[in-house]
């Protein structure tokens, strides 16, 4: 993974179902918000009716800005539409925190324009971007995406990828 600069971090999650994945994220969310971080999705599937549901069970502090949050499909992945998304969310907050969710080629493609766009920008603060995969969904070798990530996120919140999995070790990409 190229890092882009100092002012991104890239998480990575793994979850079973839609269920779940709002399960472990609502709370995370929930914290973000109480840092004053704006939350964008970028989603491959739309997850609005479930995150709604859960929302109304759960007692969370910003379930409205939650609710606000735009949980529907962003039907591309083309960069101008990502770039015009990101430029309107970054006025309303230097703080972004991202949310991507759909397939490994979707995720990657996706990962690629927001690290052109923040090269590009040069008021983008801080921005938090958290790749979500759908265990049943990626035939990919869990260590190269775990590679291209600083953390994880899971149930128990932002932890180092060493403390999930134990003995994983970056690989050394040579070239």
């Amino acid at each position: 993974m190229e890092k882009v600069n100092k002012k991104l971090l890239k998480l990575c999650s793994f979850y079973v179902s839609d269920w779940h994945l709002i399960t472990m994220m609502l709370p995370y969310l929930n914290e973000e918000i109480n840092k004053e971080n704006k939350i964008v999705t970028i989603l491959e599937k739309d997850i609005k009716d479930k995150v709604e549901t859960l929302v109304q069970k759960l007692n969370l502090k910003n379930s409205e800005k939650i609710l606000d949050t735009k949980w529907n499909v962003m039907k591309t992945k083309k960069y101008a539409e990502i770039k015009n998304l990101l430029n309107m969310e970054s006025k309303l907050s230097t703080r972004l925190t991202i949310i991507i969710d759909g397939s490994k080629k979707f995720i990657d493609t996706v990962n690629k324009n927001i690290e052109r766009w923040i090269k590009q920008d040069k008021n983008v603060q801080n921005i938090k971007l958290i790749n979500c995969y759908e265990i049943t969904e990626f035939n990919y070798n869990i260590n190269e995406i775990l590679d291209e990530h600083d953390k994880i996120l899971n149930t128990s919140g932002e932890r180092k990828i060493e403390d999930i999995f134990e003995g994983y070790e970056k690989s050394k990409k040579i070239g």
